[in-house]
């Protein structure tokens, strides 16, 4: 073959590898991954709903309104979620479950910054207008804080920024965990009444803020310890709501509290709360890690029978 002619079909291919590893449904060698393809096509889906329910004229009076409630409730689902990757990664013993992380970061960016796109453009673009509420209104200052903080999440995910940041990389995707917790408080705020949903993204978020702690702390993980952790979790969701209604609206915190027993005391399942959900995901992780601990022991070996004594 004529080296001028070997020398494009290798570059060719060289470049085919190449784009075939930024193909959000490939893994770093350029073949296809079932997860990344299945997070991928799920990461779409809220959009293509809201983009559908736009067409169908189903967003109500205040389209745009609705449609900025949807994408930022979007962007802390996801978030939460991607939270969820490092230590679901340690309790399944799921090491490719790691792959997908980077792709759910980058997917509450986008959403986050389709949130920010979508006010501006219910603000017509009346930037003075803009920069003023977020100055003036807490609950704007902190959710736009959020949203800068998973901008640069975003921008230095890449292995170039890795590499180039050093020990500097890690400490600042550290700073995840106070940016969900401003992300958590400002959809907390902005719902004003009803807070049903940011008390259960706070529950979730503060569920694996203690996986991380068991791992952290070297803490023994079981099915009984993580049964625990679910309970607790539980607990801590349902003061934290109780707090929040007292500290927002004047309501007694423990009639609040209280609330959340009336499923076992008047077994009103369909007052099933925050706290609960919070509890059985925890339940159904530790019903998980157990069946995948159970699995991964390896079979007793069949004892030997025992040899006759000679007299």
């Amino acid at each position: 073959m004529d080296p001028i002619v070997y020398a494009g079909v290798m570059s060719a291919r060289t470049t085919n590898a190449a784009l075939r590893t930024w193909l959000p449904w490939t893994d770093r060698q350029g073949r296809f991954s079932a997860l990344r393809a299945v997070a991928f096509a799920l990461l779409l889906v809220p959009a293509l709903m809201l983009l559908h329910a736009a067409w169908m004229q189903q967003l109500g009076s205040k389209p745009w309104t609705q449609a900025i409630h949807q994408t930022g409730t979007w962007t802390v689902r996801i978030l939460i979620a991607t939270l969820a990757v490092s230590p679901f990664r340690r309790l399944f013993d799921w090491g490719k479950l790691i792959g997908i992380r980077r792709m759910l970061g980058l997917g509450v960016m986008a959403y986050a910054l389709g949130h920010l796109a979508l006010y501006c453009i219910d603000m017509a673009f009346d930037w003075g207008l803009i920069v003023s509420e977020i100055v003036k209104r807490f609950y704007l200052t902190i959710g736009f804080v959020a949203l800068i903080g998973l901008v640069a999440q975003g921008v230095t995910s890449t292995d170039g920024m890795i590499r180039r940041l050093g020990k500097n990389w890690q400490r600042l995707h550290n700073l995840v965990y106070p940016i969900a917790i401003l992300a958590l408080l400002h959809f907390a705020l902005q719902s004003k009444i009803d807070v049903t949903e940011p008390v259960l993204m706070s529950g979730l978020f503060l569920l694996l803020m203690l996986y991380r702690g068991l791992y952290r702390w070297k803490l023994p993980v079981s099915l009984a310890v993580l049964a625990g952790v679910a309970l607790l979790g539980g607990l801590l969701t349902a003061c934290l709501e109780a707090g929040w209604y007292a500290a927002t609206s004047g309501v007694s915190a423990w009639l609040v509290f209280q609330a959340n027993a009336d499923i076992l005391t008047y077994q009103d399942y369909a007052s099933i709360r925050p706290a609960h959900w919070v509890a059985l995901a925890g339940l159904a992780v530790a019903f998980g890690h157990g069946l995948r601990a159970r699995k991964a022991r390896p079979p007793r070996q069949a004892r030997e029978p025992a040899t006759a004594r000679t007299a």
